[in-house]
């Protein structure tokens, strides 16, 4: 019996590959068994305790330490600079960075000799001006132990910061938080890992430096000469005492790798995601009544924001809604429907929005001074955070104090029925409990533009069901504006007073949820809602259909006009043979699909002679027909039964 967790294989590895890889473990692995074997056991601790490898050691102590702090002053920004701004030249600068680790450390060490010693390029000024000099000085050999270091903090964070999507970000400088507090409040609690990989690393490296340190700062005992430096020296003429500082630096090495357990190499560390186990973290959890105080609430008029937006770019419209309005945006992928809620946050350069919230002209105004606020997809709500914390972080963002800030997101997870969660972690949140409090802090945070990103989109039926009805409860009571972009169409009739039809950065239709449904511009949204959608153009009897064929229909628009027609699926009759009577628009064609909706069927119908039709009959019609996929069958459509708007 196979015992449980052992990797197995289906083939053994080939000879060819396998024996020189066990050689490079034996070469890599013979010169530490070789300090271990070495090592006079007995005199280890007389070794270790000596004055001048204990000198040795204070002094590395220091010098590592400083070049971590300094590593880390500089560093990190660095890392941000090149994980997050685009400039010219940042190959080369990232190239410049990564230099130090492929140069040899003297060479290292006679660069810095010319750039800071008494004759390089800032030494004489630096000695005369500020009474600084750092060759053959503490300070010199904890330069040296930074210029050798510092890249590995750099390119671990960076890697760390390029594997952070800035949705988290964005979503807080959307809440109001200003770059600098984003950085220090989302960025680097998100990164941490990454933060501390780079660090151990970057003090590991500082510990045991040596070419450079010899080269630029010397070897004086007390002021410059580190571990390293001693192990150099001892080898000369005690070779035993050498082997056992050796040993020291090989342990302290093996301990900061052992600490990392693969993170530098890539290899994520094992972490498991700890839920509380409760019914309440399943997806059906949402679906807690709603609370007494999520009535809606009277806005008072100094909170009423309405929207003027003129949007340029890809994405070209005009937008105009008074307070309350809920605006669904529509369309299919790469329709701009994104685009245009990140103009209007201020967060993307291909379009750009003129934006009036009330009587405020926004328009210059950075990300985090618009006070619009926005709910990606999946929430973005930050990890390391509780969902109180979540929620009053645009509070605090915006300088309000802890106490209050915390009470008034307290009252908001309350009124989305989430309030029970607020200590949780948003991994241990179902989905429509993440949603709602994603909500809650959107809310909270007191914007004066809400949008909202496909909010529902990852949650369940049931789920989404119960969270559209809160989202629907509390966007009754907002003062300002909201857009919700959507591929929902029962979102876009239930939450929205007009929906917003895009395609191509362009504004087809916008109107009334009712009228969109009755007479749809787009063949997107009338596939959508679930109508048969063809374009043509107008004819006197009709509609000339752009794939072949023709339309006949009650009420013809003006020859020549581009137009659309929208066929009801329930409007589409089938038959095994040619129908007579009143049809107008009869049709041969071939059943290709037959799937369930609800408590009837959709067929499938292909044709020579017009484009795919889609009919909606009930069971009994297709078992009396014998429908079945490949069986020939004809459709007819009543003139008076087809839609025409034009273009």
């Amino acid at each position: 019996m196979k015992r449980a967790g052992r990797r197995t294989s289906g083939a053994r590895p080939p000879l060819t590959l396998a024996l020189p890889a066990l050689v490079a473990v034996a070469f890599l692995t013979l010169p530490l068994l070789g300090i271990l074997v070495r090592t006079e056991w007995g005199e280890l601790a007389g070794h270790l305790s000596s004055p001048g490898t204990v000198e040795a050691l204070r002094l590395s102590l220091v010098v590592s330490f400083w070049a971590l702090g300094l590593s880390l002053l500089l560093g990190v920004p660095l890392a941000w600079l090149l994980a997050r701004v685009r400039f010219p030249g940042k190959a080369v600068v990232r190239s410049l960075v990564l230099l130090p680790m492929v140069l040899p450390p003297t060479v290292g060490g006679v660069a810095l000799l010319l750039a800071f010693g008494r004759r390089g390029l800032l030494g004489p000024w630096m000695e005369n001006a500020l009474g600084i000099t750092l060759p053959f000085h503490t300070s010199g050999a904890v330069l040296a132990a930074t210029f050798v270091a510092m890249p590995f903090l750099v390119i671990s964070l960076e890697g760390a910061l390029g594997g952070l999507r800035p949705r988290y970000e964005e979503t807080a400088a959307s809440l109001g938080a200003t770059p600098v507090r984003v950085f220090f409040t989302v960025t680097l609690p998100m990164v941490a890992p990454g933060l501390i990989a780079g660090a151990a690393l970057t003090w590991a490296r500082a510990l045991g430096e040596f070419g450079a340190t010899i080269t630029f700062a010397g070897n004086l005992p007390g002021t410059t000469q580190t571990l390293p430096l001693q192990v150099y020296l001892l080898l000369q003429d005690e070779p035993a005492a050498a082997t056992s500082v050796s040993l020291l630096l090989l342990a302290i090495a093996m301990v900061v790798l052992v600490a990392l357990r693969g993170r530098w190499t890539g290899t994520p560390a094992d972490r498991t995601r700890r839920a509380v186990p409760s019914a309440d973290t399943a997806p059906a959890a949402s679906a807690v009544p709603e609370p007494a105080g999520a009535e809606v609430r009277p806005v008072p008029e100094r909170e009423r924001w309405s929207l003027r937006a003129e949007v340029t770019g890809f994405t070209r419209l005009t937008l105009d809604a008074e307070p309350g309005t809920t605006i669904a945006v529509v369309g299919p992928n790469g329709a701009g429907k994104t685009t245009l809620l990140r103009a209007l946050l201020g967060l993307t350069p291909r379009a750009h929005a003129d934006l009036r919230l009330g009587d405020l002209d926004v328009t210059d105004l950075a990300p985090h001074r618009r006070r619009v606020a926005w709910v990606p997809q999946d929430g973005a709500l930050f990890p390391h955070m509780s969902a109180l914390a979540n929620t009053a972080y645009g509070l605090r963002a915006q300088g309000v104090g802890r106490a209050e800030a915390r009470r008034t997101a307290q009252s908001w997870l309350d009124r989305l029925g989430v309030g029970h969660l607020a200590h949780r972690r948003p991994a241990q949140l179902s989905g429509g409990q993440a949603q709602r409090v994603a909500l809650a802090r959107a809310l909270a945070a007191r914007p004066r533009l809400l949008v909202l990103d496909e909010p529902l989109a990852a949650l369940d039926q049931t789920t989404r069901a119960h969270v559209r009805h809160t989202l629907r409860t509390h966007l009754a009571g907002f003062g300002g504006v909201c857009l919700i972009v959507t591929h929902d169409p029962v979102e876009a009739v239930s939450l929205a007073d007009r929906v917003l039809v895009l395609d191509e950065g362009r504004a087809l239709q916008d109107a009334s949820p009712a009228d969109v449904t009755r007479h749809p511009h787009s063949p997107w949204v009338a596939r959508m809602l679930g109508r048969n959608a063809w374009s043509g153009t107008a004819t006197a009897d009709g509609l000339a259909l752009a794939g072949g064929g023709t339309l006949i229909t009650a009420d013809p628009l003006p020859p020549g006009t581009e137009a659309l027609a929208v066929i009801p699926p329930e409007a589409v009759a089938v038959h095994r043979e040619k129908p007579g009577g009143s049809p107008r628009n009869v049709w041969p064609g071939t059943v290709r699909e037959i799937t369930t909706s609800g408590s009837r069927l959709r067929v499938l119908v292909t044709s020579d002679q017009t484009p795919d039709l889609v009919a909606e009959i009930t069971p009994q019609s297709a078992a009396e027909l014998g429908l079945a996929d490949g069986v020939s069958v004809w459709t007819s459509v009543k003139a008076t039964e087809a839609t025409v708007v034009a273009r």
